[in-house]
């Protein structure tokens, strides 16, 4: 049985079926037309006697205009930057390499995102080589005519210690052709020589170092190629379950193809066909690699919880771009820092039994002030504070400026010091790719570099205020106790070379002339790399460290070094995964300005023991080994 809806004076129960005669219901008609006259009078009068109120006869108030609260001019001492040219030798040191992104008119997004670059040793010979990934003219674009130049390939220079470097890419077995993307590099086999990762739109390759100046291909039998339709992007070596050999962690972007990009029809006024936005394509998952020890790897990502879902669609999140690990509440156990493009970012937590949390929102890294998700790219993470402070650099899409998190000492809880520390603001027109934090002048104190560039050539012609070529943006760390923390730092005090306009990507530094100071290596878009090197005369002191593990993996990855003097501590990771598609030298370099002595060197290795160091080589490198 139907209950009868609440009844009134007015209403009958819908229920009821009882018709009623014209008395009864003039009746009804009559009183809901009396208790609405009295409704009326009663707002009417109520409606007089707040008119009579406010025009009662007072003197009319001052209305008060609030004046903007001045904003104090932030205090920046620009003669406190004792310069330090960056000198561009690319072609002086026999660098000759292009770029190829197959651009023909189609405006493929992949076009707009590659290729990353790496320095590491890769003979043992104590100096730093490089590597810069390239990708590759499109399959259905392929002419007929066999008169086309040999097909673009991954590239590998020899260093030959003296600054200048040897094209050993066809002799070495590492000029793959693929539509690369980034590269890793790390001994993965613990035998004493580094091993390479490409990334790619497609399948991924791995090398394995034969110690004789070749690499031989072990992708299929490590089981390490990702899928067939995957378009993966920065990666990185490290040892998650702490058991000595050196996991591996693959960030992939969208879910992309050919016919998905067509089918969207991305347009701009005044520039027609445009290069779609990542919003418009599905996300991807991340993938794990643990390492079995055997040669080969074992894909962990679902069980160790690296499936991110959109809780309403069930769909992946993540659209990964930009790499670093660290173990941000120092707890001995690493965790995986990933930059996201129009989604949150991720950072993985370590839960100790081989499994992750994705906690980047509850950490404060996940998006910014306001609650909005940004196009990140770039991402580096170091105590560049000299203290237990944890900061994490992340490059942004255009108009939405850097971020820089920071936390206290071993918490989840990050907040955006951008603006505060004068890093931001700068930024807010960059398109910034590669990211990360290095001691340029050797002061003791690590600085801030962003590559920048964009993805349409003309979108000038759309955006008055946005180049496709854009200037580089090195950041001074003046401090924290300034009033600026980190300067922007301008040509006249790092050299014009630097921050000529390019179309930036992957970016890198490495000591390549053993001269204590940093070198800068870019990349950028169907161009030429950039290789800058540090030309600095400011007589400053330096320690420079190469860790070797043996219990620990041997290239000692995630490892810290933690130099004091004083009441300071200068902390730095070895960390090669950092910035964009790219991979930065392993030996750690700590500058200790004009100081001739320190108090104490300290290695934390990444299974958390500790090893003090008695002798170290002032302004040359100490090989360090852990004890067994």
């Amino acid at each position: 049985m139907r209950a009868p809806r609440i009844k009134s004076d007015n209403l009958l129960p819908e229920d009821d079926t009882t018709e009623l005669d014209d008395a009864n219901r003039d009746a009804v008609v009559g009183r809901a037309f009396r208790r609405s006259l009295i409704v009326i009078v009663a707002t009417a009068t109520v409606v007089a006697a707040v008119i009579w109120w406010m025009g009662r006869g007072d003197p009319p108030q001052e209305t008060r205009v609030s004046k903007p609260t001045p904003v104090a001019a932030r205090a920046v001492d620009l003669e406190a930057i004792e310069p330090v040219e960056f000198k561009d030798i690319t072609a002086d040191a026999g660098i000759d390499f292009v770029h190829v992104n197959g651009a023909a008119g189609e405006k493929l997004l992949p076009e707009t995102m590659g290729g990353g670059c790496a320095f590491f040793d890769y003979d043992n010979d104590g100096d730093q080589d490089l590597l810069l990934v390239n990708s590759s003219r499109w399959p259905w674009d392929e002419p007929a005519q066999t008169s086309r130049p040999e097909p673009p390939c991954t590239a590998l220079y020899r260093n030959d210690g003296d600054g200048t470097f040897v094209d050993v890419s066809a002799e070495s077995g590492l000029n793959a052709t693929c539509y690369g993307m980034g590269v890793a590099v790390g001994d993965y086999d613990n035998d004493g020589f580094v091993d390479v990762y490409l990334t790619a739109v497609g399948t991924n390759r791995l090398f394995r170092n034969l110690g004789n100046g070749r690499f031989a291909d072990t992708t299929d039998a490590a089981s390490v190629a990702g899928a067939g339709d995957a378009w993966s992007t920065s990666c990185g070596f490290f040892d998650y379950d702490n058991d000595g050999d050196l996991d591996l962690f693959v960030c992939n972007y969208v879910a992309w193809s050919r016919e998905i990009d067509m089918a969207q029809s991305f347009n701009l006024t005044g520039i027609g066909r445009a290069y779609g936005p990542p919003i418009s394509f599905g996300g991807s998952f991340p993938t794990l690699y643990r390492n079995d020890g055997d040669g080969r790897f074992a894909d962990d990502s679902a069980a160790a919880g690296l499936h991110v879902v959109n809780r309403a669609t069930g769909v992946p999140v993540g659209k990964s771009l930009g790499l670093t690990f660290a173990d941000v509440d120092r707890d001995g156990w690493i965790d995986v820092l990933v930059a996201n493009d129009t989604v949150q970012n991720f950072l993985f937590h370590n839960q100790r039994n081989g499994t992750f949390a994705e906690v980047g929102a509850t950490a404060g890294i996940g998006f910014d002030t306001s609650g909005n998700a940004r196009g990140a790219m770039g991402i580096d993470a170091a105590r560049y504070r000299n203290s237990d402070a944890l900061g994490v650099a992340i490059g942004n899409f255009a108009n939405e400026m850097s971020a820089l998190y920071v936390a206290p000492k071993g918490a989840l809880a990050f907040t955006d010091q951008a603006v505060a520390t004068g890093f931001g603001p700068p930024t807010r027109l960059d398109l910034s790719f590669g990211t990360f934090f290095f001691d340029y002048d050797l002061d003791g104190r690590l600085d801030l570099f962003c590559a920048n560039g964009h993805l349409e050539e003309e979108i000038a012609k759309v955006q008055s205020s946005q180049r496709y070529r854009q200037p580089a943006r090195l950041f001074w760390n003046a401090g924290a106790e300034k009033a600026t923390e980190l300067v922007a730092v301008d040509a006249a005090a790092s050299g014009a070379d630097l921050q000529q306009p390019i179309v930036g990507r992957g970016a890198a530094y490495a000591d390549i002339d053993g001269d204590g100071d940093l070198d800068i290596l870019l990349t950028q878009i169907a161009g030429r790399p950039l290789l800058l090197r540090n030309d600095q005369q400011l007589d400053r002191h330096w320690l420079r460290l190469k860790l070797v593990g043996t219990k620990a993996n041997r290239d000692a990855i995630g490892a810290w070094v933690e130099v004091r003097r004083d009441d300071k501590v200068f902390a730095r990771q070895v960390m090669p995964t950092r910035s964009y598609l790219s991979q930065v030298e392993l030996p750690i370099t700590i500058g200790l300005g004009a100081a001739t002595a320190i108090d104490s060197v300290r290695v934390v290795w990444p299974d958390g023991t500790r090893q003090d160091v008695t002798e170290w080589t002032l302004d040359g490198t100490t090989i360090v080994r852990q004890r067994p």
